[in-house]
């Protein structure tokens, strides 16, 4: 096993144990205690424990190397996953809203501070989840990786307003205000505002990525410059690049003096592509089309 696929593995079974049982905790303490929101919380969690073993599932797939029926790799099956992961949050968030409405419309009881306690004690555990989740991801490059440390993102500011939520009910009920009693029912709401947030950006991140979509436009610069470095290359006629999940490919068609020969342009072309892929390490493959220059 890999080093990349070991600590992808790693992550998602640390995200899987952890989400356990946080679900299990908010959903009890959330039904228990009457708080919407930590039991909405609740849902989310158990939204991550999908994703986390969606992703062990698919890591060994995505770290495949190319075969001949897949000859540019596997790597979008890491995408794939983090769509998926984007539909079921999305569809996490239009419960809660639903739910939360429908709570304004009924007598309120007042949430246990339990609820609060436990609301704390996943946001917690969730800042340390995402720095470390996020912080592999972008070692490795992993957009699977990526999709838990988003998970946990979203599960941060949802538990502090879970919390808040409880907190302002608790205090409307003992001080006789009475906006502040739908505390916990508006806070359930924004923590659906919140996973909806995440899911939007999952989801258009997966399907910029599986129509293939230019990588950003500073990173083509970046490798323009790169290529500009060789004076053989007279011109740089087209230059694109996608993402293909954890790695990218890149497309290069340039114009060199029309009497080099063949073995010349061959080794220029492998030059670059040896710089291309020295200098950035997600880069997987480089496809060179050489053009002959005539100078005017």
């Amino acid at each position: 096993m890999g080093k990349r696929e070991s600590l992808a593995k790693k992550i998602a079974w640390i995200s899987v144990i952890s989400n356990i049982i946080l679900t299990l905790g908010k959903l009890y303490i959330g039904w228990y205690g009457n708080s919407d929101a930590v039991f909405a919380d609740g849902i989310h969690s158990a939204a991550d424990v999908f994703a986390s073993v969606i992703v062990l599932l698919v890591i060994k797939l995505a770290n495949k190397p190319a075969d001949e029926e897949h000859p540019y790799g596997h790597g979008k099956a890491e995408v794939i996953v983090s769509g998926i992961v984007g539909i079921v949050l999305f569809l996490v968030a239009v419960y809660v809203v639903y739910e939360g409405i429908i709570g304004f419309f009924h007598e309120v009881e007042t949430p246990s501070l339990l609820a609060m306690w436990i609301a704390l004690i996943s946001y917690v555990t969730k800042i340390i989840l995402y720095r470390s989740s996020l912080k592999v991801a972008k070692q490795q490059n992993s957009k699977a990786i990526e999709a838990i440390a988003f998970d946990h993102k979203a599960d941060i500011v949802a538990s502090i307003a879970a919390a808040i939520g409880v907190l302002a009910s608790v205090i409307g009920e003992r001080f006789d205000i009475y906006f502040l009693h739908y505390g916990d029912k508006a806070a359930s709401i924004f923590v659906a505002y919140l996973i909806f947030k995440i899911a939007k950006e999952m989801l258009t991140e997966a399907f910029d990525i599986l129509l293939e979509r230019n990588i950003d436009s500073e990173i083509l610069q970046d490798y323009i410059s790169v290529v500009s470095t060789f004076s053989e290359v007279r011109r740089i006629d087209r230059i694109r690049a996608r993402e293909h999940g954890h790695y990218v490919l890149v497309d290069l068609r340039i114009s060199i003096d029309h009497y080099k020969t063949i073995k010349e342009g061959h080794d220029l072309a492998k030059m670059i592509k040896g710089k291309l892929m020295e200098k950035y390490d997600n880069i997987d493959e480089v496809l060179i089309h050489l053009n002959p220059y005539f100078p005017d």
